[in-house]
């Protein structure tokens, strides 16, 4: 089950959004959305892991706000889509993974393959909440703004109907 707490305007560099919190039991993920979305098809979205270098310290090693910036672009661009930000640093990993594969990152390694070299899973992220948010909002189908096909699968799986990617071009 997931609860949404509250929601709001939010006034970004692409215009103006929605906002909406919600909240699982044990974390909170964030909706940032453009439009009406119940039963709308082919939605935007883009699904988000929190990014402690890239979001905040703007690390130039990292793509994650680069992303988050084409996907509010491209979603102000349509008229309509969303973005759900998952606490889910470090591949849902932790920060302390993160930092312990950075210097396997910088030796060319991906950064998949890094987290694993440091000992952690390559990618322990859980992207249930995020079915739970289209569930929710009643959104009929979505076009995946990713380059991951576990996203889509994953969101396939939970039963979010998937018509297809858009590639992010960095």
């Amino acid at each position: 089950m997931i609860v949404n707490l509250a929601e709001g305007d939010l006034k970004t560099k692409f215009g103006l959004f929605k906002e909406a919190l919600y909240y699982d039991g044990q974390k909170e993920t964030i909706a940032l959305y453009k439009g009406d979305l119940k039963g709308a098809e082919n939605v935007l979205c883009r699904v988000h892991s929190s990014c402690i270098f890239g979001h905040y310290f703007n690390s130039v090693e990292c793509d994650c706000q680069k992303e988050m910036d084409i996907s509010q672009e491209m979603i102000a661009q349509a008229g309509k889509g969303i973005i759900i930000l998952m606490e889910q640093e470090g591949k849902g990993n932790g920060h302390f993974a993160l930092l312990n594969s950075v210097q396997y990152k910088r030796q060319g390694i991906e950064q998949a393959q890094a987290y694993e070299a440091a000992g952690f899973k390559q990618d322990n992220r859980d992207f249930s909440a995020a079915a739970k948010i289209l569930k929710d909002m009643e959104v009929a189908s979505i076009k995946m703004l990713t380059n991951n096909s576990k996203k889509i699968e994953t969101l396939s799986s939970l039963g979010i109907k998937v018509n297809g990617t858009k590639e992010i071009a960095l």
